[in-house]
């Protein structure tokens, strides 16, 4: 990417452009965005950036600046040097320490403490080194349904990215059967290189992460897999809210399902949408401004024995 759009604006703004970008099912591939507040001692302080291979013309200029409801504010142009962005992006960045994980990049060395799993997730083409708060949410999330009794046999990791939420589920529920997929084709030798390199097998089996590239649940594998104990989705609130049946039906009666990457201000339509679906809330955590939810699907409707001359009761089991 060797160009970079910058607009300066309120946090409100700004997260109201993000939420417009992920409902712009149209969006140029090429365009890479993002948002994040400028400083720490300002936190309503926000900035959008988008990188793109070549200079932006007339037709992204006015992609980028129609997610801004009353037209975007001064874009600062630039030309970046010609290096990898997304390794500078991930640069110096501290490892993470969420339950029993310790998340790092080769630049940081492994930890020798018992009972802790360290897991190395070099920069990549692909996101999801755990160092974003929702990641790291979903760590934390998945060590609490371990310690809660969950029990998990077959799991999916939707939206997977690095591959780092299957080799932690994979290492909490180590017998479990494991699918992971990405809609972007470059996820595949990324998380082969990352399973490779945390000593995850990939393939069919007890133990094992078979990876495929497919959009939500369209992928035969994914159908055939099915139903999960636990499915995990970190990905955006649009595409959640719209992929909610389809993930409900993927999991048993009784599953759980992990939902990340959706602003706090979102999660009440995430969730609305989940609870059509049949799923309810079983925990949630909130990190800044993201939101992960632990969501568990209905068990199936039985009836309740009666006494004789009284109409029977319905009763559901969670």
């Amino acid at each position: 990417m060797s160009w970079k759009i910058t607009i300066l604006a309120p946090r409100p703004v700004i997260e109201a452009a993000l939420i417009a970008h992920e409902d712009a099912f149209d969006w140029d591939a090429g365009i890479v965005i993002a948002g994040s507040e400028i400083a720490e001692d300002k936190p309503e302080d926000w900035q959008l950036e988008a990188w793109m291979a070549e200079e932006p013309g007339e037709d992204e200029r006015a992609a980028i600046a129609a997610l801004f409801a009353d037209g975007a504010p001064d874009m600062q142009v630039e030309k970046l040097p010609e290096e990898d962005w997304v390794t500078l992006s991930q640069q110096g960045v501290e490892p993470i320490l969420e339950g029993p994980f310790h998340v790092h990049t080769p630049e940081y060395p492994p930890r020798d403490e018992p009972g802790l799993r360290n897991l190395l997730i070099p920069t990549s083409q692909a996101f999801g080194t755990g160092q974003h708060a929702t990641t790291a949410g979903c760590l934390a999330m998945l060590a609490r349904m371990k310690a809660s009794g969950a029990v998990v046999r077959n799991l999916a990791d939707i939206g997977t990215g690095t591959g780092l939420l299957a080799f932690a589920g994979l290492h909490l529920w180590p017998r479990a059967h494991a699918v992971a997929s990405d809609i972007d084709a470059v996820c595949g030798p990324v998380v082969a290189t990352n399973a490779d390199a945390n000593g995850v097998p990939l393939g069919d089996g007890p133990g094992k992460l078979a990876m495929v590239i497919a959009p939500g649940m369209d992928h035969p594998l994914l159908k055939l897999a099915a139903p999960y104990d636990l499915l995990i989705a970190n990905i955006l609130a649009g595409p959640l809210i719209e992929l909610a049946p389809a993930f409900a039906a993927a999991v048993r009666p009784g599953g759980h399902v992990l939902l990340a990457g959706l602003l706090a201000t979102q999660e009440r339509a995430v969730r609305a949408a989940y609870a059509r679906a049949g799923l309810r809330l079983a925990a949630r955590q909130v990190r800044g401004d993201w939101s992960i939810l632990w969501l568990r699907r209905r068990a199936a409707t039985r009836i309740r024995a009666s006494k004789p001359g009284v109409l029977p009761t319905w009763s559901q089991k969670w």
